[in-house]
């Protein structure tokens, strides 16, 4: 098994390369409830422009790492550095407008207001200075042309199906210009070619705007096509970390997690790195 805190080897670097210093330092983070630990003792590093995948059983800590990074938990150990400055314990507003952004796995927009109101409300929320309606609703235009829906004023959100309200999820994070994306179970309620056009897309944002992407998801077929790297907990803890190639064949990671779908996992992660190693896609 990987160590959970080594470095490891023959991890292929994003296109434009790594970057030398960290992105997101977390380190010995730890969340308690009362006398229940969710996240133990958890450090990795995360470099610009990677796609970093956070995978686990139900109730393994990826969800409250999430929360603590974003600011609705404080950690109640251990520290959280982003670009270079410690963040852990500050609220959600002043982490966002410092450049992260988070989605949620179930969405909830407000109904009342059209699909372009929804994503300037999130523009004027993450802007880090005070921006004029013209340039907050030029955010969220740009937001919701990459993400792929429409930007009338007349678009209303009761149009939008799961796929759509996932999409509106995705391009309120984006419309407050994040530099690195938290992207909470992107695939839950979606048919597989809607999956497939979300991995397409999340990888889109990475490529095109250059925003660091942290992905939290189940559907391991789906995920294992598009990051770079990724991390295991199980019961709070880092058990693995490496390669998709390195975690999906880690023993623990097959026992814990993966188990009877851990061959077609595998399968899924060759016909990516192949395809990858001949210009046809797959990871990026």
């Amino acid at each position: 098994m990987l160590a959970p805190g080594s470095c490891v080897q023959n991890v292929n670097p994003p296109r434009g390369g790594w970057t030398v210093h960290p992105m997101l330092t977390v380190d010995s983070l730890t969340k308690r409830f009362g006398g229940f630990t969710a996240v133990d003792r958890l450090s990795f590093e995360l470099r610009q422009g990677e796609i970093l995948g956070l995978i686990g059983p139900n109730g393994s800590g990826k969800s409250t790492t999430f929360n603590v990074i974003a600011g609705l938990y404080a950690p109640t150990e251990g520290s959280v550095s982003f670009m270079g400055r410690e963040i852990g314990g500050l609220p959600p507003n002043r982490i966002c407008r410092a450049g992260i952004a988070r989605t949620f796995q179930i969405p909830r927009p407000f109904r009342k207001l059209s699909i372009l109101e929804n994503a300037t409300l999130a523009a004027y929320f993450g802007a880090s200075e005070p921006v004029t309606r013209a340039e907050a609703t030029k955010r969220a235009e740009d937001a919701l042309e990459l993400i792929g829906l429409p930007r009338g004023e007349d678009a209303r959100v009761d149009g939008l199906g799961a796929a759509g309200l996932k999409k509106l999820e995705m391009a309120r994070a984006l419309a407050t210009q994040p530099k690195l994306l938290l992207a909470d179970e992107s695939l839950g309620g979606l048919d597989e070619t809607e999956m497939s056009q979300a991995a397409d897309m999340l990888r889109r944002i990475r490529d095109e705007r250059g925003i660091t992407i942290i992905w939290v998801e189940h559907i391991m077929g789906v995920l294992m096509r598009v990051i770079d790297r990724c991390l295991v907990l199980d019961h709070g803890e880092l058990i693995a970390q490496g390669s998709p190639a390195q975690v999906t064949r880690d023993p623990k990671v097959v026992e814990v997690y993966l188990g009877s779908d851990a061959e077609q996992v595998q399968q899924h992660v060759r016909e990516a790195d192949a395809a990858r190693a001949t210009g046809g896609g797959g990871r990026a």
